[in-house]
């Protein structure tokens, strides 16, 4: 049985693709959740990146990875762990898992437990796993944003440079 499920979970991870979810996170959405993340920015000093996924790569799925494993290495490769005050966070949706999770830099786990990370990704679940991917991307967002103007706030008449892109971002195909 556990080898049927690896297999499954291989046919459905390989089954979608970047089409998928471009489908899943069409050009308005990302339009939209693009400019989010840059008001989101405007209230605090941290950076938020949205990467979406299809489905995990063949190195991943071979070795049983989980979404977290791959979040945590796509916060790396895309800069989010290099900004000023060590404050960014990726908000990660992987498709075909349904699963979300929130990689948050080590100036901002000094003030946020990993349980209480746990608890926003528990109540984001339910949007993703209905298909409801604005809905579900726009409510992380927005608990992001809160936790980062409650310890990271950006003073009003501060101009601050835009570390990282707005725009989400697809995770490219890769089986590194």
């Amino acid at each position: 049985m556990k080898l049927f499920n690896r297999l499954r979970r291989v046919m459905c991870h390989r089954w979608l693709d970047q089409a998928d979810a471009e489908r899943a996170i069409p050009a308005a959405m990302q339009e939209r959740l693009m400019r989010r993340v840059g008001a989101s920015e405007r209230r605090h000093t941290g950076e938020i990146r949205i990467c979406v996924e299809a489905g995990l790569p063949l190195s991943y799925l071979w070795r049983g990875a989980t979404a977290r494993e791959r979040a945590v290495t796509l916060f790396g490769k895309l800069g989010v762990w290099d900004t000023e005050h060590n404050n960014g966070v990726l908000i990660y949706l992987l498709l075909a898992d349904h699963a979300i999770e929130l990689v948050a830099d080590r100036g901002l786990n000094r003030h946020v437990t990993p349980a209480q990370w746990q608890a926003m990704v528990g109540r984001m679940r339910k949007p993703f796993q209905e298909g409801r991917f604005e809905d579900g991307l726009t409510q992380a967002l927005e608990e992001v944003s809160a936790v980062l103007a409650e310890y990271f706030p950006l003073a009003p008449d501060v101009q601050r440079p835009n570390e990282l892109p707005d725009a989400p971002v697809f995770a490219p195909r890769d089986d590194d």
